[in-house]
């Protein structure tokens, strides 16, 4: 069982943190999102628990962003884009940190190359980029106690890249 104050990652919202566990009629934690625009409160059984997993350590964290270089690309494809997403939200939705920078890198990578034949990239790439990205930073920014921007800095460094890209 989960503790008032640890973070956890919940599989629709990302990132929560438990802020109270309620017993009346049944037990639930009432959780807060971390970041988005309009956090709302919500309500999660303690009996589906196994849903949710607790935010990776620092040192998880540390080495997962290490390893970001040499981390493989996706190879899952597919002639409709609509099953594509869905195939990727889902492997966000259940699939560790880890498999959110690994979506986010394969399809920064993927828009990159639509990018370099001078062809504007198709919108759902951009979108599960977009979800990809706020998910795997959210999670690392609570493990590493630094915001979003200061981790998207660490992964530029691993990168080589400047600070003004």
């Amino acid at each position: 069982m989960y503790e008032v104050g640890q973070y956890i990652v919940h599989p629709g919202q990302g990132v929560c943190k438990v802020e109270e566990i309620v017993s009346d009629p049944v037990q639930v934690y009432m959780l807060m999102p971390v970041g988005g625009r309009h956090p709302m409160r919500i309500s999660f059984p303690v009996a589906s628990e196994g849903r949710l997993r607790p935010v990776l350590s620092r040192s998880e964290a540390r080495q997962l962003i290490g390893e970001y270089d040499e981390m493989a690309l996706e190879d899952f494809s597919c002639n409709s884009s609509a099953l594509e997403e869905e195939h990727y939200k889902n492997e966000m939705r259940r699939g560790t940190c880890r498999d959110s920078v690994r979506i986010a890198k394969t399809f920064r990578k993927r828009i990159d190359d639509v990018r370099a034949c001078n062809k504007k990239p198709p919108v759902v790439y951009e979108r599960i980029l977009k979800q990809a990205r706020e998910r795997s930073l959210a999670e690392l920014a609570v493990a590493l106690d630094v915001t979003p921007d200061d981790v998207s800095v660490m992964f530029r460094r691993e990168m080589g890249e400047a600070e003004e890209n």
